[in-house]
């Protein structure tokens, strides 16, 4: 690449940086300003001194942002770690095992991820309710779970088939069971991909709305995303911008985190498992 090119794309791609932080930093910006700062002065204007740091702690005390984050967490976590061992094991079978019917399974799988999230909203509300888990964070765990799986699967059963076939044969050899051969050998090897896997889950499930809103309706089952919205609508005509801004930067913060250490891996990841 000649030194002409290289200056133009680095150009663009700190246009593009500017692009993506910006919002950010106007977000956590406007976490600090009073609500007289929003009513009387222009939208883009610094805030004033002194600072609102309360409103991290008027939106963490009076609007029980705090429990909606716990609820998020165990969700998440929890969601995350279902999906990743239903995903894994299951692409382990579809990609090294032989057996009919594997491509048609394959196919179904990787065809959910054409449904639309709205479609099964109605149809999950009754399944839940008839079975009891409608307003439970167990059932929204479950329900994120199954979502998860179609991408999951698509990822891991390509990157199971970039792993050489010898590695098995030679733990048959050694007398290694199929499980032992599964949880010892296999996974620590497509460890990649796991990770690949586990925080693109991890960013959906954190920031998903529509299923939370719909599927739970009670405050002590709100997850972070549901909570915030009514929080807002909790409100009404007096609309307290700071603390809502401030929920809002509570909301990106493990977020933020999560992909800041673990970008190469979501990267990797998916490269390592899209070539054969």
């Amino acid at each position: 690449m000649s030194k002409v090119l290289r200056i133009i794309l680095y150009i663009f791609l700190g246009f593009w940086a500017l692009m993506v932080l910006y919002p950010l930093f106007w977000t956590f910006v406007s976490s600090l300003k009073s609500n007289q700062q929003f009513i009387l002065g222009k939208p883009w204007d610094f805030p004033k001194l002194p600072l609102m740091w309360d409103n991290f702690a008027n939106v963490w005390n009076n609007y029980n942002i705090g429990h909606f984050l716990i609820n998020s967490v165990i969700v998440t976590v929890c969601s995350t770690a279902l999906a990743l061992i239903l995903s894994a094991s299951t692409s382990y079978v579809i990609a090294r095992f032989s057996f009919k019917l594997r491509g048609f399974l394959f196919f179904m799988y990787v065809s959910a991820l054409m449904i639309p999230l709205i479609m099964g909203l109605v149809p999950l509300f009754f399944l839940l309710s008839s079975l009891g888990l409608s307003n439970t964070l167990f059932g929204l765990i479950l329900v994120y779970a199954a979502y998860q799986l179609p991408f999951g699967i698509f990822v891991m059963v390509g990157f199971f088939k970039t792993l050489p076939r010898e590695i098995e044969e030679a733990a048959s050899i050694d007398g290694s069971s199929l499980y032992g051969t599964f949880f010892k050998i296999m996974l620590p090897l497509s460890k990649p991909g796991l990770m690949s896997v586990t925080i693109m889950n991890f960013l959906t499930i954190w920031n998903e709305y529509i299923y939370g809103v719909v599927l739970v309706s009670r405050p002590e089952t709100y997850t972070l995303p549901v909570g915030i919205a009514v929080m807002q609508v909790e409100m009404q005509y007096k609309t307290e911008y700071g603390p809502l801004f401030a929920a809002l930067v509570i909301s990106m913060i493990p977020v933020f985190i999560v992909y800041v250490l673990f970008q190469r891996q979501i990267s990797g990841g998916i490269t390592a498992g899209a070539v054969k």
